[in-house]
């Protein structure tokens, strides 16, 4: 049987939204309730303007394949893709033709509240040495894009769509869909399909993007140690670190990166507005309660082109409850590829799912370091994409990595727990906690229900989904301990 190619890309706001432009020369955590700006802050990059870096403009490309039908024969709906045929497996499968390089796929379809009648799965070639990956499923979202119900400037709405999926530097796919012999749990749905004919909802295409090149990050804490040693399959264009770059990091560059700052600092800047939160009057003592501020690299530090996501800011009235979440679905993956990584899923959520922006507040490396995510001002209670049926008054934090049977390092765990402990305690909120969030529907929660949480929670815990891992969830109990220890608590 001839060897078929293919590759896909895929994936809400619920409450209402404050839309609101921030000025380009204004620092973003300037427009907190106190209204003070602090001179070490990187302004927001304006949107419309992509940055240009060297001369040669923001890097990075998406390939968007049409799919057509799987039990059409006789084609697939790209000329850049084989004809759809019978897999071993049981379902149909489909091979990409003379593809450019690509680093994450995914799938999308125009019914965000549709989802495939099967198992979409994919399968990658290497392009340093030409070795095949095994077949890797494409998590779906269930029928309920967190993006679902907002809408962009441009009058797009949120597409259907896969999670995306880090595959390293790839020059070939195959995708296949497979019928399901049992209900998926992860989706919370009863397909009904056990047996039945495998089918991708309508309009579906197979997304291959490219961030762009890499250029390898330095720094305390930026490396795994066994990076050199296994880097993972697709590492790098010749099998090594990011794509072979030696181009200056971009986080080493001016706004780079928002520093950390010391406790004093820290409740110097935010102390007021922290205090104001507190709901209690009797707990607002001088030195509020903020855990230290931590390194964050900036969306200019990762390489983020401000001219893809929408102009306009959404803001809830404050922030209660932080969601942890995995992303990118591998650990095959060098803390040097990291900016990549999240500028393929930046790319992914906007150009391919149709989101505002980056779904994510913030990001986390499995070396330990954080990174800024949906723009709006890092301190400011931003309405994010990330656990449908409660992204309002609170913030999403993707761990890069997928943590069901492996365990996160111990890096990623104090990384969430300063981050959690700043984050949390600016909105005057305790990280050992429990929050009152009022769900905005979805798989685990009817809309309208009040539902406790934990200050911070795990994407299943407000929505039917294995997120973030059966391991990670483990150690969130001792993360919401750490952070309330870094707050004084």
């Amino acid at each position: 049987m001839r060897a078929l190619l293919v590759t896909s890309i895929g994936a809400a706001c619920a409450g209402a939204l404050l839309l609101l432009p921030l000025s380009p020369t204004e620092s973003a955590d300037s427009t907190l309730p106190g209204g003070r700006a602090d001179p070490a802050e990187d302004a927001v990059p304006p949107a419309g303007k992509a940055r240009a870096d060297s001369g040669t403009g923001v890097p990075g490309s998406t390939q968007s394949l049409p799919l057509g039908t799987p039990s059409d024969s006789t084609r697939s709906g790209d000329k850049l893709l084989s004809a759809w045929e019978d897999d071993p497996s049981g379902g149909r499968r489909v091979a990409s033709r003379n593809v450019k390089p690509f680093s994450l796929v995914g799938v999308v379809w125009k019914d965000a509240a549709a989802e495939p009648r099967g198992q979409l799965q994919v399968q990658t070639r290497a392009s340093g040495n030409g070795r095949w990956s095994a077949w890797r499923s494409l998590d779906t979202h269930g029928g309920h894009s967190p993006e679902a119900s907002s809408k962009r400037s441009s009058g797009r709405r949120a597409l259907g769509s896969t999670a995306p999926l880090w595959v390293g530097n790839s020059d070939a796919v195959r995708v296949r869909i497979v019928p399901h012999k049992s209900p998926t749990r992860a989706s919370g749905q009863s397909h009904g399909q056990e047996g039945g004919k495998a089918e991708l909802p309508g309009g579906a295409r197979l997304e291959l993007v490219d961030p762009g090149p890499d250029t390898p990050s330095s720094g305390t804490g930026s490396r795994d140690p066994k990076e050199r040693r296994d880097p993972g399959p697709g590492a790098g264009r010749d099998g090594g670190e990011a794509n072979g770059e030696t181009a200056e990091s971009p986080e080493k560059r001016p706004g780079g990166v928002l520093p950390a700052m010391t406790s004093a600092q820290t409740r110097a800047t935010y102390g007021d507005d922290a205090a104001k939160a507190t709901p209690s009057r009797s707990d607002r003592p001088a030195d509020a309660r903020i855990g230290p501020r931590p390194d964050i690299v900036t969306r200019k530090g990762w390489g983020a082109d401000e001219s893809m996501r929408e102009k306009e800011f959404s803001y809830s009235k404050t922030v209660k409850a932080a969601f942890v979440h995995h992303s990118a679905e591998t650990n095959d993956y060098t803390c040097d590829q990291a900016p990549a990584i999240i500028r393929g899923i930046y790319r992914y959520h906007v150009k391919s799912s149709g989101w505002r922006d980056l779904g994510y507040n913030f990001l986390v490396d499995k070396c330990g370091k954080i990174y800024e995510g949906r723009a709006g001002g890092m301190a400011r209670p931003v309405m994010g994409a990330h656990t449908f049926g409660f992204n309002a008054d609170t913030t999403g934090i993707a761990v890069l990595g997928t943590y069901t049977k492996e365990s996160a390092p111990k890096a990623v765990t104090e990384a969430l727990a300063k981050l959690s402990a700043w984050k949390l305690g600016v909105h005057g909120v305790d990280a050992r906690g429990k929050v009152t969030l009022t769900s905005g529907g979805g798989t685990k929660h009817t809309k309208g229900t009040k539902v406790s949480f934990n200050a911070v929670s795990g994407h299943r815990d407000g929505y039917v989904t294995e997120c973030p891992g059966e391991r990670l969830y483990g150690e969130l109990p001792a993360v919401r301990q750490q952070a309330g220890r870094l707050q004084g608590r």
